[in-house]
């Protein structure tokens, strides 16, 4: 089962690979596509045209290619969800426990439940695939950082850990930091689409405009942003609340202020600074994505960071 969840990994590793190169191809299609549309027609030749019937024209190949593409790296992402599912199911069998007991095993559930998340809302609202690249980009870079650096082979826990709390902290945690990972890839693209919008047409494109193009509308994307924040802040207080209780059955005390304890406090203290303002009709719509970007910051700065570099009582958290 260990050498199974394994083989997994890579297969989700090397999915994710495939929908980088997808939707890069995609969005790459679509930008030559819309630089070649025909010059529009006069308002006599339109009018001809509906007098007499004439079939609109059909997409232009690039465009359809395109398509194909993206629904190409959206399939991508479907395999690579189901076989990071499978990684982790082979490796609770093989451990004999939840998989979520190290930081590898917590970085494939987070970043599982951020695209189980972005596939339920690509089926709901096609507008949302276009955040396919970002999703799959960032699932490369920390799956990529887990497999080569964080990789721990499946065995039990250490005795401060095996505690039923584990099931019920760690993952909440676990399905929290997933909404994070991708309400913050929505307000990054928030920050790109304001931009585009501002600089307007008729300027040279650099690669953040050509990023953007394809985004939904601000609105749409604060919306979505919000939504996956406010549910993920809720699971996070549930989260640390769950972990003063289990402090206090392992150590006598709720809360001691310990590395990992204040990094989880100052996360909570920006996403509701984050919510705050998106609740606050006077703030704009770019300074509450940098706060989400700045909250997960210090979810990155408390997972590696606190984990590899600071002691303290949850040291044991690494690798």
């Amino acid at each position: 089962m260990a050498a199974l969840s394994d083989s997994l990994f890579v297969v989700t590793l090397v999915a994710h690979l495939i929908a980088v190169v997808a939707f890069a191809a995609a969005h790459t299609m679509h930008r030559a596509a819309a630089s070649r549309r025909p010059a529009p027609v006069s308002a006599e030749k339109a009018a001809s045209a509906v007098a007499t019937l004439v079939a609109p024209p059909a997409a232009p190949p690039r465009l359809v290619t395109a398509h194909r593409a993206r629904a190409c790296g959206v399939a991508a992402v479907a395999v690579a969800a189901f076989a990071q599912t499978g990684c982790l199911i082979t490796r609770a069998l093989a451990a004999g426990r939840v998989p979520w007991g190290n930081m590898y095993e917590f970085i494939v559930a987070v970043t599982l439940v951020g695209v189980i998340a972005w596939l339920a809302l690509a089926v709901r609202r096609p507008a949302v695939r276009a955040l396919g690249l970002y999703v799959a980009v960032c699932s490369v870079i920390l799956l990529g950082a887990a497999g080569l650096h964080l990789y721990t082979p499946a065995g039990p826990l250490v005795p401060a850990l095996q505690s039923a709390w584990l099931a019920v902290h760690v993952s909440a945690a676990a399905i929290a930091s997933g909404l994070f990972l991708l309400g913050f890839l929505a307000a990054v693209a928030l920050l790109l689409r304001v931009r585009f919008d501002r600089r307007g047409a008729g300027r040279p494109m650099d690669l953040r405009d050509n990023l953007a193009a394809r985004l939904p509308a601000e609105r749409a994307l604060r919306r979505l942003s919000f939504r996956l924040h406010a549910v993920g802040f809720l699971l996070w207080t549930f989260a640390v609340m769950a972990g003063a209780v289990w402090a206090e059955a392992s150590w006598g005390r709720y809360w001691g202020w310990d590395p990992k304890e204040t990094w989880a406090f100052i996360s909570w203290v920006v996403y509701a600074g984050y919510l705050h303002a998106q609740a606050t009709a006077s703030v704009r719509s770019t300074t509450g994505a940098w706060i989400a970007v700045i909250g997960w910051a210090t979810m990155m700065f408390n997972l590696f960071a606190v984990n590899l570099v600071i002691s303290g009582l949850h040291s044991y958290a690494g690798t």
